[in-house]
């Protein structure tokens, strides 16, 4: 692979521009065709596909590619490509954030039903923050920068750990037909309540972290503010008509595409000016459009495979080239590694998993709903990336939380089956009122 690469170097023509697409089209190509076997694989053992391209990611980084063939890693990924990768897996997390935020429901279901997911959510918020912040204040020596302050950097391990990968959790409750039953829309509102709380406290942290303090962090979180209430008040009511259209006429036109494109790389660029990260106007971006399930469905079939297939692995890649699990080696990290997954297992198995017991729910119901918010998946890669790149965590604890990822994720439906097995899935199917056909998400999503 090494020769291939160095040759087509020398004979690519004098174009620095044309140089450039000979060295990224091989990454591009070698990224796709790990994802797709590692995802296939994962597949076959009864995993998302997405697990399996988060570990194709971990597998094409100094880990193990980088380790047994450092010249030809270097050869296929040297520095001037990485900020091309950079940029596309910026382009594509920005897109399926857009898309997360486009793809919720908040409309009622039962009365009730939105203090219940509240409960839920902040059961699994609360307990994962504080653990998580309590490992990352025993931790902080160990590895945190000097630069960040204990309290902040808590605060981060405590928020990655608080996540819930929402799109999995879709996906895996439309498949079994539990969406609209009463523990697949708590689950659903819940986990997208987990998230958005977590997103908060990360913009907040960003903003603290370049602002130089509470202090210089205000303007920052103030202009966040004001664009989130121009998103949801002036943008979202402008775009209505445009959802009125698609549940007219079924299709999304070419103008339309123009607009749900623009929007969210627009937010997305408004909110990396303003300082925390392009994700969040992505996110807001999807929040403000139109709400009618019609146009989710619209918009989901016509996104959510190019955004999954092409540039989310770009982005496991990128994340993977920043992950080396040797670093994590030895007595003292290898235990900060099982304090960092205990502190996030348990609080949210745990504390998901008592919340739905007070509320009604069967031990069953209850503990396959503690298992399904446990996973992190998606969501807690793109939290670490924003804070490894904006210098708030070490590369030491950035492959710990990589691999806590993986493994939660991996745990989710082992612990719902063992929990609630296909034969006691019917009687809990049967309990949810008929409804609309909800958007499906990509079975990529996490």
């Amino acid at each position: 692979m090494h020769t291939m690469v160095v040759t087509l170097a020398h004979a690519a023509p004098a174009d620095p521009n044309l140089a450039l697409v000979l060295k990224v089209l091989p990454a591009l190509v070698v990224i796709l065709v790990t994802a797709a076997i590692c995802g296939r694989l994962a597949q076959l053992v009864m995993q998302p596909r997405v697990l399996g391209e988060m570990v194709a990611g971990v597998l094409l980084g100094p880990t193990l590619f980088g380790w047994l063939f450092p010249e030809a890693q270097a050869a296929l990924f040297p520095p001037d490509v990485r900020p091309v990768l950079y940029v596309l897996s910026t382009i594509g997390l920005t897109l399926y954030m857009f898309l997360v935020g486009a793809g919720l429901d908040h409309s009622a279901g039962t009365p009730g039903e939105a203090r219940k997911a509240s409960v839920l959510a902040a059961s699994g918020v609360l307990p994962s923050l504080l653990l998580g912040a309590g490992a990352g204040l025993v931790l902080y020596d160990l590895l945190s920068r000097p630069e960040v302050p204990p309290m902040q950097f808590a605060l981060f391990v405590g928020g990655a750990l608080s996540l819930t990968a929402f799109p999995m959790l879709a996906r895996i409750l439309y498949e079994r037909g539990l969406e609209n039953s009463p523990l697949g829309r708590l689950s659903l509102l819940g986990a997208s309540i987990d998230d958005a709380l977590a997103w908060c406290l990360l913009a907040v942290l960003t903003a603290m972290h370049l602002g130089d303090g509470v202090t210089g962090a205000l303007p920052t979180i103030a202009l966040t503010a004001v664009f989130a209430i121009v998103m949801l008040k002036v943008v979202a009511p402008l775009l209505r008509p445009l959802g009125e259209s698609v549940a007219r006429t079924g299709r999304l036109g070419p103008t339309g595409m123009y607009v749900v494109i623009l929007v969210p790389l627009a937010a997305g660029w408004i909110t990396d000016w303003i300082g925390v990260y392009s994700v969040f106007g992505g996110f807001f971006a999807g929040l403000a459009m139109p709400r009618n399930a019609a146009f989710r469905q619209v918009l989901h079939g016509r996104m959510m495979d190019v955004v999954s297939t092409l540039l989310l692995p770009v982005f496991f890649t990128f994340s993977g080239l920043n992950t080396q699990l040797g670093g994590i080696a030895g007595g003292s990290m290898v235990l900060a590694f099982l304090l960092i997954l205990a502190a996030g297992f348990a609080g949210k198995y745990f504390g998901c998993s008592l919340a739905m017991r007070g509320l009604g729910f069967s031990w069953r119901e209850s503990y396959a709903v503690g298992g399904l918010m446990n996973a992190r998946g998606l969501m807690i890669l793109i939290f670490i990336n924003i804070g490894l790149a904006q210098e708030m965590i070490t590369t030491e604890l950035f492959s710990m939380l990589v691999l806590v990822a993986v493994l939660t994720t991996a745990g989710a439906m082992p612990l719902y089956k063992l929990a609630l097995p296909e034969r006691l899935e019917l009687s809990t199917r049967k309990t949810g009122a008929p409804a609309p056909q909800p958007v499906e998400l990509q079975s990529n999503s996490s």
